[in-house]
């Protein structure tokens, strides 16, 4: 039989051995997941079109196209097309000429001359056409409104004589050299200013400064 002090020794050890009921298990530790791996998005080329053009409506945003500019030059405009200076064709300068050398002084003689015929001619008319009409009308009004074209007619025909007599005096001046210099000042008038007032004497300055002071009253 076994003694108490050998029984107390058995519970003993059977306890420490016993693994009590009211403790939790431990968790089991295991390794970490690995992470999800992500594939890489596919990036799709842009299309282009056949034959490696944009299209119609890009070149219309961009304002570029492939056609190559073609520059025509204009045409000359044919003497029929200019404007007539009484009758004659406007004198065209060429590159380094001379100021009023024998082609320019021809040029204008000739538009005095021809812009004399006209004035002349056109006095006749008038002279004849006066006389046709010295009528005695009854109505008063009737010789009133004749007599008031009268005297308009014979104005403008007064004007055209003192013109005459300027285009005259031009023709001297071409004669003696002086034509198309300035009488004021000695410089060149020039040709265009010539061409639109053939018996001009004065240069664009001289005759805005001379206007000038008749507006002032000097």
């Amino acid at each position: 039989m076994a003694t108490p002090t050998q029984t107390a020794k058995k519970a003993k050890t059977r306890s420490s051995t016993a693994t009590p009921r009211s403790a939790s298990p431990k968790k089991a530790i295991g390794k970490p997941k690995a992470a999800k791996k992500v594939a890489p998005k596919k990036v799709t080329p842009e299309k282009k079109p056949k034959g490696g053009k944009t299209s119609v409506a890009r070149k219309k945003a961009n304002g570029k196209t492939n056609k190559p500019r073609v520059t025509t030059p204009s045409p000359r405009p044919s003497p029929a097309s200019l404007e007539l200076v009484h009758g004659i064709v406007p004198y065209r300068e060429k590159r380094n000429e001379r100021y009023m050398n024998e082609r320019q002084i021809a040029h204008f003689d000739g538009i005095l001359k021809s812009w004399r015929h006209e004035l002349v001619d056109d006095l006749e008319r008038t002279v004849s056409a006066m006389q046709d009409e010295l009528l005695n009308l009854p109505d008063p009004n009737d010789r009133a409104s004749q007599e008031t074209d009268r005297s308009l007619e014979l104005r403008t025909r007064d004007r055209e004589r003192k013109l005459i007599r300027k285009i005259d005096e031009s023709r001297a001046s071409v004669a003696s050299g002086d034509y198309g210099y300035c009488e004021n000042c000695g410089i060149e008038i020039g040709v265009q200013r010539l061409e639109a007032r053939p018996t001009a004497t004065q240069c664009i300055d001289c005759k805005n400064l001379n206007e000038l002071r008749e507006k002032q009253g000097y």
